[in-house]
């Protein structure tokens, strides 16, 4: 597979997000051309996509990952979100090859930190996350929702 990150909104970014937010959340709803379009335009973000090379797959983006690169007056940190392999695919490192290209990417973009939440039932994502190298840290996370 390879990783690429995309700059802009096309047809076919919005034909995977319709395919994989659905399988990394039930309540999300995939963006509309719009909203797209509005991610998109974040200077702060890199998509990170993965398209496969063989097969039914290939040149298909099979797995994606959002990277949140941002100033604070502590230094640049980068976040982690949105972490999402096709099920076609899962169990063939396509996850761990976007969490390191993230990586890589937070690095050259100089971050000092980067980190990411992931629910304890998500059992094989916290396994990967260790196994590139994220530590659990002992924290409080909070959250308010501001739907209604």
């Amino acid at each position: 597979m390879r990783i690429e990150v995309l700059s802009s909104s096309s047809a076919e970014l919005s034909e995977a997000m319709e395919r994989l937010i659905p399988q990394l959340s039930r309540s999300a709803q995939p963006l509309d051309a719009e909203g797209l379009e509005r991610m998109m335009s974040q200077d702060c973000l890199h998509l990170l996509v993965a398209r496969g090379e063989e097969g039914e797959v290939r040149d298909q983006i099979v797995g994606m990952l959002s990277l949140i690169v941002f100033e604070i007056p502590t230094g640049v940190r980068a976040w982690v979100e949105d972490v999402v392999t096709d099920e076609a695919v899962r169990g063939q490192g396509v996850g761990q090859a976007l969490v390191e290209a993230a990586i890589e990417r937070a690095q050259e973009l100089g971050a000092r930190t980067v980190d990411l939440t992931s629910r304890p039932t998500r059992e094989a994502a916290n396994r990967l996350y260790r196994r590139t190298g994220f530590v659990q840290r002992e924290t409080n996370v909070y959250r308010m929702s501001m739907e209604s």
